[in-house]
This record gives structure tokens, C-alpha cells and sequence, in this order.
């Protein structure tokens, strides 16, 4: 695109590349716009608007971008990003939907997310959609408007029609690749991650395992379930009894201690879906005078602080939040340019501590 050629001949503007002089300076304290910059260059606001959009090739001169450029540094000029991005129906923002800001986990999945969204020009929004609490009214207008996607815990799917998030662009964390909303998924390798504590166990001589499960109806959970019973079935003689309980130490212990003080046989083994529950387990084992591992062994997953600040050491899985929330984000920058992201789940390892040993002999 041609300047005008009102802005071209004009006299105050410069007419080479000497850039913006001290006459065509805004007033002090005023912020410079583009029609600064446009005067400075002797140009039109659109060729500004072109040049500073990177969309000036074959609309303008070489000579003339350089000119907008120079007279733009010189002016200390900023564009306005917020209202480009209005304009143009892109406001670079994500929206990331979890279950709890409490939980640690999820605060390593927001830092690995915001890392990746940072680098590409992205901002990460937090909406947390607590259990028993249910999500807070709908924080946007329009998240159409308000947002260019949205990246979901499968725990907190139900957030996601209160605000309209499932009629955006959408990644879904944790979550069945076969019926997430149509979304793409990104999931750590929870199967792997129950079938190496399962082997561990049973390597170890446990034939009694009771699996305290979280009483949460969620993909991710129902992986473990499946992958727990279908290596104890390969086992002789392993067997395998589920209690549920609240995601929370207190509901971990009340279980644990209600399973504990049924008939014979009891376990010998506690696998625990999560960090917490796992610690509601020690404190019901102490609570009975079992010692761990001496009289019973017990498994986590998450590997969160908790885990090496009880004593013994938890053995747990480690689940790399951050990688996990990196890669959520760069699923939804892939959706977004269109294309089909990775379906490669992120791998998990097992941390061998000091709550598991062998069975002790009656």
C-alpha cells in the first residue's frame, strides 16, 4: 500500500531515514500514538498500522518500513496491544480450568503452562472449579470474546458449560483421548505409573492389597482401578479389595481405619491413588500401632512434598506437573494454528522410598 500523498509531501514530516526529530516529539508526559509516528515518518496511520503489523511486504517500500520502524524507536512508541487484539478477534489468552489452587500439583501444572503461553505471547488465566464448591458464577461475558481457549483437568470438565469453554478451542488434561468433548488430550502415563507400583508390590511377595481409591468419578482414576485389578489377576493368589474415599487425609483415614479393623485376612499392602490418601493411611496405620513397612507397606502417586516429609519416605509415582502443563500449552498453540497435537503420553517412574518392603511372615 502507497502512502497518501497528503502524508508524503507534507513539511513537517522527515523526508530520509534521519528519523523523528525533536519538534515531532509528543508533548511531554502524553504517550505517542500512531498518528505521532505517522507524522514523524511522513507517512499515513495505515502504512504505520502495516509496517508495525508485519503485514508491509508488497504494500510499502523497504525505505518506508524502515522509516516507520526508526521514527517508532525514536518516538518510544508501544502499539496497543489489547486493542489490536480486539480487533483483529484474538486476545492471546488461555484459560486454564483445574479443581483447586490448594492442590500442589495443579500449581506445577499453571507454571508449566504459563512458562510455554509466555514464549508465544500468551497470558494463562486460573479458574478454579473446587469439588463441593462447584464453579464460581461465569467469570466472563463471553469467554468467546473473553479467550482464545481453554486447557481442563478432566476433574473440573463440568466447570467448562457453565462458562461456554467447551465451544472454544479445548485441550483436556487427563482425560479419555476416545470421548473428551471432541477436545484434543494430553495425559501423563497413569497406566505404566499403576502397573509399575502394582509389579512393585507384588515382586516385594504382596498377595493382599487393598487399593484406597479416590471417590472421585474421573477417567484418570478409573485408569488406575483397571490397571490395579488386571495385574493382580495375572497374579496367584493376589487379591485385590477397593475402599473409597474423599480426596482429603481426613477421608483417607477414616476409611482406611474402617478397613482395617475388618475380619481376617488383612492387607499386607495400601495402593493409594494420590499423596493425600496415602498419608490418611499412615495416620490410620499408626493410629491401629502398625508399624510401616514392618506390618504394612504403602503406595502413592503425585510425589508431592508430602511424600518425603512423612517418615517413613512415601514410595510414589512421580508425575511431572510442569511438563504436564507445558505440554497442555503447546496442544492449544497447535489446535490453534489449526493442526493435530502429539497423542504420546508423558511418562511417569516410580520412586522407591521407605513404606514398602516385603510382607511380613505370620
Amino acid at each position: 500500500m502507497a502512502p497518501s500523498n497528503t502524508s508524503t509531501t507534507s513539511s513537517t514530516g522527515p523526508t530520509s531515514g534521519t528519523g523523528a526529530t525533536s519538534s515531532n516529539r509528543p508533548t511531554t508526559g502524553s504517550r505517542p500514538t500512531s498518528r505521532d509516528v505517522a507524522h514523524a515518518a511522513g507517512v499515513s496511520q495505515a502504512a504505520v498500522s502495516l509496517v508495525l503489523g508485519d503485514k508491509w511486504r508488497g504494500r510499502v517500500s523497504e525505505a518506508t518500513a524502515q522509516r516507520v520502524r526508526q521514527a517508532a524507536q525514536d518516538l518510544g512508541y508501544r502499539p496497543n496491544l489489547a486493542a489490536r487484539n480486539l480487533r483483529l478477534g484474538h486476545t492471546r489468552t488461555a484459560l486454564l480450568v483445574v479443581p483447586a489452587l490448594t492442590n500442589e500439583f495443579f500449581a506445577g501444572v499453571y507454571q508449566g503452562a504459563a512458562r510455554i503461553a509466555a514464549e508465544h505471547g500468551f497470558g494463562v488465566v486460573l479458574y478454579p472449579s473446587p469439588e463441593g464448591i462447584g464453579p464460581a458464577r461465569d467469570p466472563f461475558a463471553s469467554a468467546r470474546a473473553a479467550l482464545d481457549g481453554v486447557i481442563a483437568s478432566s476433574m473440573a470438565a463440568d466447570a467448562l458449560t457453565a462458562i461456554r469453554g467447551d465451544e472454544l478451542p479445548l485441550v483436556m488434561l487427563d482425560s479419555d483421548p476416545t470421548g473428551s468433548l471432541g477436545a484434543a488430550t494430553v495425559n501423563l502415563d497413569i497406566a505404566d505409573g499403576t502397573r509399575q507400583t502394582a509389579d512393585h508390590l507384588l515382586e516385594l511377595g504382596h498377595r493382599r492389597i487393598l487399593h484406597l481409591a479416590a471417590d472421585i468419578d474421573s477417567w484418570t482414576f478409573q485408569v488406575r482401578a483397571r490397571e490395579l485389578t488386571t495385574r493382580a489377576h495375572r497374579t496367584p493368589d493376589a487379591e485385590v479389595r477397593t475402599v473409597r474415599a474423599p480426596l482429603t487425609m481426613e477421608g483417607a483415614l477414616t476409611a482406611t481405619e474402617t478397613a482395617l479393623r475388618g475380619p481376617e485376612p488383612w492387607p499386607t499392602a495400601i495402593l493409594c491413588d494420590d499423596d493425600k490418601l496415602a498419608v490418611g493411611a499412615y495416620k490410620a496405620a499408626r493410629r491401629l500401632g502398625l508399624r510401616i513397612p514392618h506390618d504394612l507397606s504403602i503406595t502413592g502417586m503425585d510425589d508431592l512434598t508430602l511424600a518425603t516429609a512423612v517418615e517413613p519416605e512415601l514410595t510414589t509415582v512421580h508425575l511431572n506437573a510442569e511438563r504436564f502443563g507445558e505440554r497442555g500449552m503447546q496442544a492449544l498453540l497447535t489446535v490453534l494454528q489449526g493442526r493435530t497435537p502429539a497423542q504420546d503420553d508423558i511418562p511417569v517412574t516410580l520412586v522407591v522410598r521407605g513404606s514398602t518392603a516385603p510382607p511380613r511372615r505370620p
